[in-house]
């Protein structure tokens, strides 16, 4: 008995763990085909260096609107890829009337995009070290006349919000050069770790919605699979209790299967185990015969029907929520289960 309830657990953490890693996947996917992480990281940059757009709008996501729309189709706010290196000294500063309103934002890419690679015609930077950051700032405030003084007088006049930052860390590395970039390394990196919780806090809508959409897709009933699991473990012990009892009991597996032959519903259950059956709901499912190619059947009739059935709801909103909990808390719940250990 205890056999089966760990044969019930086992299949549904490691299906929750599959279609987790399903979503996971597609996330992943949709993040580098959109260069989500990258324009994250320049919408920042931009309200930091040069403040909001001529609208006066933050380039930074506002709401869920901006996440699932302006961010990754409308407004891009990675500069223009350049292919050449960094030149030796970076261009003058313009003034606050005369300036393009990404003036500072041009300024930093052109100090760091040694390392940069074209993607549509975009930066791909999508990790500035907060070394290399400090190193910039320092090689713009040597333009400068005044060296960090007089680029902070420059920001100011600029009206750029990077001057209150910058100022707050001049003075308290007491006017020393060697300081002060160590204290913009600490606050640059400070920055990208609330930057990478805001990027963490609306990725999780991104999921939700992802696993939203695999449980609707492969109308994943968490609690039919669970009784579907008991049902093919109990099937399982019954054709090893007639394989021993010998041939006076075929009577009773024959009733069992509601066949005439008994034979291929024994050969189709224990070729297509629970976790097979569970996905054959999907709206486009697989078949793998035992000889010749997979085959793709559409099967839109039967996932509607079955997406349109209120007693499969329970099921669905289980399934969804098992998969809000993600891929890895799936996987350590695997392996403590199974007595995985893992490699360091």
């Amino acid at each position: 008995m205890l056999s089966a309830y760990i044969d019930l657990a086992l299949g549904l953490v490691l299906s929750f763990l599959m279609l987790s890693l399903l979503v996971s996947g597609l996330n992943e996917a949709f993040v580098r085909l959109l260069s989500i992480r990258s324009k994250f990281l320049w919408a920042y940059l931009r309200d930091t260096l040069d403040g909001a757009d001529a609208k006066g709008r933050s380039w930074l996501p506002s709401g869920l609107r901006d996440v699932f729309a302006s961010l990754p189709f409308v407004r891009d706010p990675r500069p223009a890829h350049n292919s050449h290196p960094a030149p030796a000294e970076s261009a003058e500063m313009p003034a606050r009337d005369t300036k393009a309103a990404d003036a500072m934002t041009n300024l930093l890419y052109e100090r760091v995009r040694e390392i940069d690679h074209p993607k549509s015609g975009r930066t791909s930077i999508a990790n500035l070290p907060p070394e290399r950051f400090s190193v910039a700032l320092m090689e713009m405030a040597a333009r400068e006349p005044g060296g960090v003084e007089g680029l902070l007088e420059k920001l100011k006049s600029m009206g750029s919000p990077l001057y209150g930052h910058l100022h707050g860390v001049w003075e308290t590395a007491q006017r020393d050069l060697n300081r002060f970039r160590q204290g913009v390394e600490g606050w640059f990196d400070s920055e990208m770790q609330r930057l990478t919780m805001l990027y963490s806090r609306y990725v999780k809508w991104v999921v939700a919605l992802l696993a939203l959409l695999v449980t609707l897709l492969f109308t994943m009933d968490g609690l039919e699979y669970a009784k579907t699991l008991l049902r093919d473990n109990a099937f399982r012990a019954s054709v090893t209790a007639v394989a021993e009892a010998g041939p006076d009991a075929y009577s009773e597996l024959k009733a069992q299967c509601e066949q005439a032959d008994p034979v291929p519903c024994i050969t189709d259950t224990l070729s297509q185990p629970a976790l097979v059956k569970v996905l054959d709901h999907a709206i486009v499912n697989v078949t793998l015969p035992a000889d010749g190619d997979p085959s793709f059947h559409w099967n839109g009739a039967s996932w509607w029907d079955r997406l349109t059935t209120p007693s499969h709801w329970p099921g669905f909103l289980m399934t969804y929520v098992a998969l809000l909990f993600g891929a890895p808390f799936w996987w350590d719940v695997f392996r403590r289960i199974t007595g995985m250990r893992s490699r360091r």
